[in-house]
């Protein structure tokens, strides 16, 4: 079986018990970056062999871990944090697996998109998650418009080195709507912006960036256009 399994977004404790449990009965754990799952496992005491699964062999990857699969072999997949498959490795060996008639299943557990919305105080009956928009701005512009018009809670991953950019392009495209960016969730030095995206800006501008961010961006209502 493959075992789909959500590991802490910062702090080490936001971790189930079954995910602990799991990982400790697996042959294999399939780690986006060996490094840092080796920090986790160690500090549950957790002794497992690992292989590197990322972006970047994934292809040549899924293949390999198949063959252990369809031979009896039960792997753990995980990610840097979060859940594997959002905005992280994990598709391709789900949809392999599947395909093969390999059973899988998912431990549900942190994911930074849910955190974070959470928080926003934000309409949350409905919201759109973007992911990581493109890193130049043409494409960054022409994405944000696809969701100017969209009436649901507008989720996106961005990283510190862009974020101030795709903040003026979201204030530039969708006017100066309600937001929430959230940066390091769960981790020491939690902090969340809320406000207007004009006045996150300007607060972000003199604040140092770094770590991960999580913005959330309110949808289009009538009221924006005065109708």
């Amino acid at each position: 079986m493959l075992f789909l399994i959500a590991t802490p977004i910062g702090n080490l404790g936001d971790i189930t018990y079954r995910a602990v449990e799991t990982l400790k009965q697996v042959d294999l754990i399939a780690s986006e970056d060996t490094r840092k799952t080796s920090i986790l496992l160690k500090h549950y005491e957790i002794s497992k062999p690992q292989v590197a699964y990322h972006v970047m062999n994934e292809a040549k990857m899924a293949p390999k871990l198949l063959e252990k699969l369809k031979a009896g072999e039960n792997i753990a997949l995980v990610t840097n944090a979060g859940t594997p498959g959002i905005s992280d490795p994990g598709y391709s060996l789900v949809h392999a697996a599947l395909e093969a008639g390999v059973e899988v299943t998912s431990l549900p557990g942190p994911s930074a998109v849910i955190t974070a919305l959470t928080l926003a105080d934000l309409p949350l009956h409905s919201f759109t998650f973007k992911g990581f928009p493109p890193h130049k701005e043409g494409p960054r512009k022409r994405f944000l418009e696809m969701e100017k018009d969209s009436p649901h809670t507008i989720v996106f991953y961005e990283s510190p080195y862009r974020l101030l950019a795709f903040l003026q392009n979201a204030l530039e495209i969708y006017g100066d709507r309600r937001a929430v960016v959230a940066n390091d969730l769960t981790k020491k030095f939690e902090r969340i912006y809320r406000g207007t995206l004009s006045q996150i800006t300007e607060e972000l501008a003199e604040a140092p960036i770094r770590g991960e961010y999580c913005i959330c961006i309110e949808g289009f209502t009538s009221k924006k256009t005065g109708a």
